[in-house]
């Protein structure tokens, strides 16, 4: 394996390279999955038949906490790439320990907010709207929860191997998966929270 040590170490090698390529395609399929999702959710937000609107359920104290939680997880996350690419192991695995914790407050206040909605008669059967809005949140919390798994095999092989070509771009990846999910948030935060409690 021919390492390039002019480059950062996660595009050092050719094969890192295609795997960011690779990455970066994934990704171009999963905003289509989103959009899907987010078309159908635009398509059925007033379908709400006898049950609640979304500015009957949705509350402004957790969606702050679950945005503020996601954000600070993305600077963090980018704290943790820079101090890789320094080549502080310590510090990168300090920032995406850190990252993953907030992933999981954000896991946790997401529970915490769908037992609410079913205690209070909305569930997916309620209506359209409120089935298309678990499948949005649903979705988007589903793959948290993957990354959460993930960061956490990731953080145990950097513990294990140390900073190589092969850590480092599998870090790399999983930053810009965790960013991906970020964007996307954004989207729901705006357009499904705000926009529905207006």
């Amino acid at each position: 394996m021919k390492i390039d040590h002019s480059l950062p170490l996660e595009y050092s090698t050719e094969e890192n390279k295609m795997k960011i390529l690779g990455f970066w395609i994934f990704l171009g399929a999963e905003i289509v999955l989103f959009s899907t999702l987010f078309a159908v959710y635009f398509t059925l937000q007033n379908n709400v038949g006898n049950g609640p609107a979304g500015s009957h359920i949705f509350e402004l104290t957790p969606v702050m906490i679950e945005t503020i939680v996601l954000l600070s997880s993305s600077f963090t996350i980018g704290l943790g790439i820079h101090a890789m690419r320094l080549g502080n192991k310590k510090a990168m695995m300090t920032f995406f320990g850190i990252t993953l914790l907030f992933g999981l407050v954000f896991l946790g206040v997401e529970i915490t907010e769908f037992v609410t909605y079913v205690h209070e008669g909305a569930t997916m059967q309620t209506s359209a709207f409120l089935s298309a809005l678990f499948t949005l949140l649903g979705t988007h919390g589903a793959h948290v929860t993957f990354g959460l798994l993930w960061g956490g095999a990731i953080l145990m092989q950097v513990k294990k191997r140390g900073l190589t070509p092969e850590t480092a771009n599998k870090s790399f990846i999983f930053s810009l998966y965790w960013h991906f999910l970020d964007v996307v948030w954004i989207f729901i935060f705006s357009f499904v929270y705000l926009k529905g409690m207006m």
